[in-house]
């Protein structure tokens, strides 16, 4: 026997506000379901049955290959591919507000049609409906914590896999067909991750996104940071540190949650930074670390929020002999020799490059810079880049990689960007990429303590406005454009 919250009964919209309020309603109504049931179990009581609440789906139903909404049609997403029934559960909907309205009015648009809201069959597992201060279960005993697994719905990684956004995924026969890339648990076990390994709460997050793999350009980032909350006059409201460490613009009035941050004893794995506006179009930056699979784990996750772009800023080897330490280079395509996406995605598979990415990169180039044309080119080439996970592929035995690499005209090696721009591929999220050459060592210039210091004093403020500035041309000339028909299949899911 189940103990279930009340129930709410689906109801129909063409109003995409309305439909969204009536979601909020059913997952706080759920939430607040099992948080109390929670409560009780936690003090001891025993419950009237296996505790159950379930997230609420948004479905539409459509006869007709036809768009309705002229006026969109440059889009690459908001409707869907063909006659049928399209549904989703949906998580966090005071979070992804925004998001969501968007979905919902482009559908109600495109397709002339209601949109039905409801209670989903898919279980809320209870990890999932904790605050993020919420910490109950830490008080159980281990034979209590163990009887969870009768009493709750704990995660399901059937429920949670990524073969939507694979393109491998196949609805059972009578099953509806996916209207978004990510159900609700998938987008909840993220949410849950990127707090683990960021230190931040996903709130904070930001639309567009650095990635780097040194604390280098992380401890400018964070000095920028500061200096922008001293600026009265600054575009962004506010910079988060790990422990969702809040510090708000001069003159900003405060809020009752930032009191809420508190320095970590030591920082996570992967740590964030985020220099917020008011809109969410601010920009944020990921520590991630050295490798391929620490850069598919962030970029798995990161994924969820739908951002409008993320950018590798980091190191590379230079692979050609007329490049200089501290040279920029551009990809504009890549060898992936990172292993850890060939499951998900075939090698077979073309990473494009996306030339509004690759436009703003070189506009931030010249502007930070001062450089154009033939001088521009000096400094910065575009080409190839290849990643691999073997940091040591210099000592593989009768040259290998090397002439692997040079059959592909790769200009630069390094261990992430592939696995960024792939997983930005896979995900639909725009993707690029612009490395600094730090060493050269098919050529003898390998990196020794001395020659490092001086090249990341040299460099490592200026590449990191690069890559901000970059950004900020981007969330400039409209996001709309950044999402790509490049990204998309021609069977997709309708939400961004």
């Amino acid at each position: 026997m189940s103990y279930l919250p009340a129930f709410i009964a689906p109801s129909s919209f063409r109003d995409p506000a309305a439909a969204l309020a009536k979601a909020q309603e059913i997952y706080d109504s759920s939430l607040s379901h099992l948080r109390s049931a929670m409560r009780r179990f936690v003090a001891g009581e025993t419950l009237p049955g296996h505790v159950r609440a379930c997230y609420p789906f948004v479905r539409i139903q459509t006869d007709t290959v036809a768009r309705q909404g002229l006026q969109d049609a440059r889009l690459s997403y908001g409707f869907v591919a063909g006659p049928g029934r399209f549904e989703t559960t949906l998580t966090r909907p005071d979070l992804f507000a925004e998001y969501y309205l968007e979905q919902f009015t482009l559908l109600i648009q495109n397709h002339g049609v209601e949109l039905e809201v409801g209670t989903s069959s898919q279980p809320i597992p209870v990890h999932f409906s904790f605050a993020d201060q919420d910490h109950l279960e830490g008080s159980l005993s281990p034979q209590r914590r163990q009887l969870m697994r009768d009493v709750f719905d704990l995660p399901d990684l059937s429920a949670m896999d990524d073969g939507i956004a694979n393109g491998t995924y196949v609805p059972r026969p009578g099953d509806a067909q996916p209207l978004a890339l990510f159900t609700a648990q998938r987008v909840d076990y993220s949410l849950q991750r990127l707090r683990h390994y960021t230190g931040t709460a996903a709130e904070y997050f930001q639309n567009f996104l650095l990635f780097t793999n040194y604390q280098f350009y992380i401890d400018e980032f964070v000095r920028l940071g500061h200096q922008a909350m001293a600026d009265p006059n600054s575009e962004y409201v506010a910079f988060v540190e790990p422990g969702n460490v809040l510090t708000r613009r001069i003159g900003a009035a405060a809020l009752a949650q930032d009191a809420l941050g508190k320095l970590p004893a030591r920082l996570p794995q992967m740590p964030a930074y985020h220099l917020m506006r008011s809109d969410r179009s601010g920009i944020s930056m990921v520590n991630i670390g050295v490798g391929p699979a620490n850069a598919k784990t962030m970029t798995d996750h990161v994924a969820v929020l739908r951002p409008h772009a993320w950018i590798m800023l980091g190191h590379c080897a230079g692979l050609r002999n007329s490049q200089q330490l501290g040279d920029y280079v551009l990809a504009h395509g890549y060898v992936r020799e990172d292993h850890v996406l060939d499951e998900d995605l075939p090698l077979w598979v073309p990473i494009p490059a996306l030339a509004e990415i690759q436009v703003a990169l070189e506009a931030a180039v010249s502007d930070v810079t001062q450089l154009h044309g033939p001088e521009l080119k000096r400094v910065m080439r575009t080409g190839t880049v290849a990643s691999t996970d073997n940091r040591n592929w210099e000592l593989l035995p009768d040259n290998g990689p090397q002439r692997r690499f040079s059959q592909s005209r790769a200009v630069a090696m390094d261990m992430e960007s592939a696995t960024i721009a792939a997983n930005g591929f896979r995900f639909r999220v725009p993707y690029g990429t612009l490395l600094c050459v730090s060493d050269k060592p098919l050529h003898g210039e390998i990196k020794l303590p001395g020659m490092a210091d001086h090249f990341y004093r040299e460099r490592v403020d200026q590449h990191l406005r690069v890559g901000m500035r970059a950004l900020e041309l981007l969330r400039e000339r409209g996001v709309h454009q950044l999402h790509s028909r490049k990204l998309r299949s021609f069977a997709e899911v309708a939400f961004k």
